[in-house]
């Protein structure tokens, strides 16, 4: 029998096709990046919020004229003379008593080449205490921020995988911690750090830590509710039959899956943790004088008529570098959303 000779089909490398029939495969990493970058107002809140950070930790590096708490003493001295008038058996007499005075002519001082944006009310010198307290207010959002993702990803993975009473029990919870009143247990907190002797630069992480604590059900919530469905589907089931041990199926196979959302309520939420520790510095529980946050800046206007009216220089920075911590968070979060969403298609 005659054997029959299929003939041979040549193969072309990709490399040797015209261009125009290339086929490039992209990484779902690169994708994303992709997508992300096209968004122009992605790359706007990316440059606020690094900004903010240069800014904030180089910026002090770079500017060494003037310290945080480094008062600008250099005054003036004032003699202010009293006269008080005595009669003692018909005759009068006078005593003059001379008071000396040091005046800080620094006080309240205007934005000047020696104080780029002038001094607050107690002598210290704006534009630093302006990078001083970002990087408090970013270092307390950053760090309560990802203690609330870790708490959030451990509960919510194991209430959503296990199910049953530990589902129950993690659930109720965070019902419980969710109906606490915030505000008065933060006073009373504060009243009880006013009373020991910790330093005034540390009560703010105390508070922040108290944040941390009664904040984690959202993301825990969020976490159980993907896992809840992801745990049904096929790679689950495969991995399943696999015989994989529950911490890898949880933080190897249904955590992963749900970083996307994590990353871009995370990054949200950094705008929102900025604004709390804001109003609490403005409420007089956080940072403690001589040290500064933009909330503890913008502070002094409650007390302080003359200074809201007649001093913009004292409050309005920290109140528009807050401004941009909070939308540059926003737009980063926003572009994050679009750039993680399977079905986009550009």
């Amino acid at each position: 029998m005659e054997e029959r000779k299929t003939p041979a089909v040549e193969s072309t490398a990709e490399s040797e096709l015209p261009l125009d029939r290339q086929v490039r495969l992209m990484s779902p990493t690169r994708m994303v990046v992709r997508r992300f970058f096209r968004s122009k107002l992605s790359l706007v809140g990316l440059a606020m919020v690094v900004g903010l950070f240069l800014f904030s930790f180089v910026g002090p590096l770079l500017y060494t004229q003037w310290g945080e708490i480094q008062l600008d003493e250099s005054g003036k001295t004032e003699y202010a003379v009293s006269e008080t008038t005595y009669t003692v058996d018909g005759v009068e007499y006078t005593v003059r008593q001379t008071t000396e005075k040091s005046l800080k002519d620094n006080f309240l001082a205007p934005p000047s080449a020696e104080h780029i944006l002038g001094t607050d009310n107690e002598g210290y010198d704006i534009f630093v205490r302006l990078m001083y307290g970002g990087r408090i207010s970013l270092t307390v959002s950053f760090i309560a921020v990802f203690v609330i993702t870790v708490l959030g990803v451990l509960l919510g993975g194991v209430a959503g995988y296990f199910g049953g009473w530990v589902d129950n029990l993690i659930m109720r919870v965070c019902d419980v911690l969710i109906c606490l009143p915030g505000v008065p247990i933060l006073l009373i907190i504060s009243t009880l750090l006013d009373a020991s002797d910790i330093d005034a630069k540390y009560r703010i992480y105390l508070l922040m830590i108290y944040l941390t604590l009664f904040s984690w059900p959202g993301t825990a919530r969020l976490v159980r509710g993907q896992i809840l469905s992801l745990r049904e589907q096929e790679y689950m089931v495969a991995a399943e039959a696999m015989g994989y041990s529950t911490s890898r199926k949880i933080f190897k196979h249904l955590v992963p899956n749900v970083m996307p959302q994590l990353i871009v309520q995370m990054t949200l939420s950094l705008g929102s943790m900025i604004l709390y520790e804001a109003t609490l510095s403005y409420l007089n529980l956080g940072v403690k004088a001589p040290y500064a946050a933009w909330g503890t800046m913008i502070n002094i206007i409650s007390t302080n008529q003359d200074i809201l009216q007649n001093h913009l220089n004292v409050w309005v920075p920290a109140g528009i570098c807050i401004v941009i911590a909070v939308l540059g968070f926003n737009f980063v979060g926003d572009g994050l959303r679009d750039a993680l969403d399977p079905k986009a298609r550009r």
